[in-house]
């Protein structure tokens, strides 16, 4: 995890718990209409992944209980974590890019609905990715991964490949960056990449893919689908500020937006006005060459204009200046500086972790509003009291409020809040605890319970044989 280096501890901000009668009558708890769905609260979930699945993306019993246990608090609209599109092996990955995942996601929605008692609005965010390979052994990486071309052929006329390359095992210098990238962080493809027919076609492709995906979210049962345009995965590649596609899907903003709006059109078509459909992206690319505050806010009234039915915003979380992996592991995009943005921790700079995202998010709903739409606009960050999720709603830079690790570490928390026991939240650390997890792959767990009650009968355990996979039931 990466932290600035002019570093100092924020605590956390206070909860400003209302009572039941200030909860029943604040924005946060009110309702909102998101397209065709209403939302009974304001309050929202969003997309966390915590491989639970199996290696063929399966909605496994652990999946059921980890969703089951936040609806159990009845937050006014919960997220499913990234779902796939692609029936490709993707490690414990949930997939949705088959008919034969249709009866588990039944399942998963009906064990939601009766867990929230109806209350809960569910959606699944689905989201395409392309390949991305471990770290090498270096000389495993020089004898079989590294392609032998003209170039270098040129710099060391006279020799073999053979003997060229035992010499670029001494001279590195010699690599170009794509080459040095895969060397010392694994081979990572891009949407740039317009030399691979694969990438090429993904303009023509992409479009019915993630329509087929939504159509079977609706068949399952869920009342909406996210798209997931964000941080270091194919979709916000086409819209970064470092697409210079020449096939008028890069360049300019417009250019850059066109893959994600013919995206958006082949969903609309396949599942009708009369299913939600929004999308996350980023508000803040939060890397050099990403794109501007403007890019931003053009995308935001875009989206908004061509009828998303909701935009979530996030930050951050890129490849481009993530740290370098251990030889064996996989690059991953939450260890830089806008890894960090995604997911800054109590360890800080001046600006500090507690709404991070706001400035940048706002100006986007402003926008929004500026051009005469009505698009929800949701806001998540360092979000993790009443007081702070009720100023950003007076205050109009966000027409909902959402809070992944706030939530995580406890899943009844909206509940308390409306009941006027904010007292009695489990309040997030934000020391990155589950960020460890979901980097190593592993059952993301909160080390504010996974150690509790482990005495009680019947708890699951996660696969290390010392945690708990799911947080203690709380009874009102």
């Amino acid at each position: 995890m990466w932290i600035p280096p002019q570093r100092q501890r924020h605590q956390l901000p206070a909860g400003e718990w209302p009572s039941a009668q200030q909860a029943a009558q604040s924005l946060w708890f009110s309702s909102i209409q998101v397209g065709p769905v209403t939302l009974q609260q304001r309050t929202w979930i969003p997309a966390m992944v915590p491989w639970r699945s199996n290696q063929e993306g399966e909605v496994t019993q652990d999946v059921i209980d980890f969703y089951e246990r936040y609806a159990q608090g009845f937050p006014g609209a919960l997220v499913l974590e990234a779902t796939g599109i692609r029936d490709i092996p993707s490690g414990p990955l949930l997939r949705i890019g088959h008919d034969r995942y249709l009866p588990g996601l039944k399942k998963l929605v009906e064990v939601v609905r009766r867990a929230s008692q109806g209350r809960t609005r569910l959606f699944i965010q689905i989201i395409d990715f392309l390949p991305i390979r471990r770290r090498p052994d270096p000389d495993r990486y020089f004898a079989q991964f590294l392609e032998i071309n003209d170039r270098h052929r040129q710099l060391l006329p006279g020799q073999s490949d053979d003997e060229i390359r035992r010499t670029l095992v001494r001279r590195e210098d010699l690599l170009n960056s794509r080459e040095l990238e895969s060397l010392r962080h694994g081979y990572r493809e891009r949407v740039t990449d317009m030399h691979l027919e694969s990438v090429r076609n993904l303009p023509q492709v992409l479009p019915e893919m993630f329509a087929q995906a939504a159509a079977r979210a609706r068949q399952a049962g869920f009342d909406g689908v996210e798209l997931h345009y964000a941080h270091a995965y194919t979709m916000a590649s086409f819209l970064s500020g470092l697409n210079d596609r020449a096939d008028g899907y890069g360049g300019t903003p417009a250019e850059r937006l066109r893959l994600p709006l013919e995206v958006f059109q082949a969903v609309r078509r396949q599942v009708g006005h009369d299913y939600a459909v929004g999308c996350r992206f980023l508000a803040n690319e939060a890397i050099a060459g990403g794109y501007t505050q403007a890019d931003a806010c053009y995308y935001g009234v875009e989206l908004a204009r061509a009828g998303m039915d909701f935009l979530s915003l996030s930050r951050g979380g890129k490849f481009e200046d993530a740290k370098q992996p251990a030889v064996g592991a996989a690059s991953y995009p939450y260890t830089g500086p806008s890894g960090y943005e995604c997911m800054p921790s109590f360890l800080s700079d001046r600006r500090g972790p507690w709404g991070r995202n706001v400035p940048d998010a706002g100006p986007i709903r402003q926008a929004v509003l500026s051009a005469g739409l009505t698009t929800p606009v949701v806001v998540t960050g360092g979000i993790c009291s009443f007081a702070q999720a009720e100023n950003l709603l007076e205050s109009g830079q966000a027409d909902i409020v959402g809070s992944a690790r706030q939530s995580l570490a406890d899943p009844d928390w909206f509940l308390k809040v409306y009941l006027g026991r904010g007292d009695e939240v489990r309040r997030c650390k934000f020391s990155n605890y589950c960020e460890g997890l979901d980097q190593k792959h592993k059952q993301v767990t909160c080390q504010c319970w996974d150690r509790l009650n482990l005495e009680e009968e019947g708890i699951k355990m996660a696969q290390d044989g010392k945690r708990r996979l799911i947080a203690p039931r709380w009874i009102p």
